[in-house]
C-alpha cells in the first residue's frame, strides 16, 4: 500500500488493486505516516478475549455429543433403560450448564453473555410413534395486547 501510495496512485485505485475497501487504505497509510516502518507490524492483543478455554470448549462439545443422563435408551433385551432416571431426559440449557458446573465449567453465564437465552423445553412435538397426534398449536402465554371490543355505529335504519 506504502509503495502504491509512494507511486502516485490515489486510495480508491490502491484499493481496487489490493481487493480491500478504501477505509482499510487510508488506515494504514495513516499508521505509518505516524510511527513508519513499525506501524505496520501487528499490534496484537486487539479483539476480544475468549470467555472459555479451547479445553473447556472441547469438553462441552462432548458432553453434548454425549446423550442426556435421563434419557431412554433400548437395551439388547429390549427393555428402556435411562443412565440416571433423575437426570434430564434431553438437553436444555439448564441441564447443559448444571452437567458443566459439575465439570468445573461456568458454562451458563458465558452462554447468557453470549446472547443465548434459556426456552422451555417441548417434549411432546416430537415423538416416533406413529399412533401419535400432536397438541396442535400451542396457546399464547399472554393475553392480546388490547382487549378486542365491539364497535360501535350510529343506527343506520330509518325506523329508529
Amino acid at each position: 500500500m506504502v509503495e502504491l501510495s509512494w507511486q502516485g496512485m490515489r486510495v480508491p485505485a490502491i484499493a481496487a488493486e489490493l481487493g480491500c475497501s478504501p477505509k482499510t487504505v487510508r488506515c494504514w497509510l495513516h499508521r505509518f505516516n505516524r510511527t513508519g516502518l513499525e506501524g505496520l507490524e501487528d499490534l496484537g492483543g486487539q479483539g476480544r478475549k475468549r470467555r472459555i478455554t479451547e479445553t473447556e470448549r472441547s469438553r462441552i462439545i462432548g458432553l453434548v455429543k454425549r446423550p442426556p443422563p435421563g434419557r431412554l435408551t433400548m437395551q439388547a433385551g429390549g427393555e428402556l433403560v435411562a443412565e440416571d432416571e433423575a437426570g434430564p431426559p434431553e438437553w436444555t440449557l439448564d441441564a447443559l450448564a448444571e452437567q458443566a458446573w459439575a465439570m468445573g465449567i461456568e458454562v451458563g453465564r458465558i452462554l447468557l453473555a453470549e446472547g443465548v437465552r434459556w426456552r422451555r423445553t417441548r417434549s411432546w412435538t416430537r415423538s416416533k410413534d406413529r399412533d401419535f397426534e400432536g397438541k396442535g398449536r400451542g396457546s399464547s402465554s399472554s393475553p392480546p395486547a388490547r382487549p378486542t371490543v365491539r364497535r360501535w355505529s350510529a343506527p343506520t335504519r330509518s325506523d329508529r
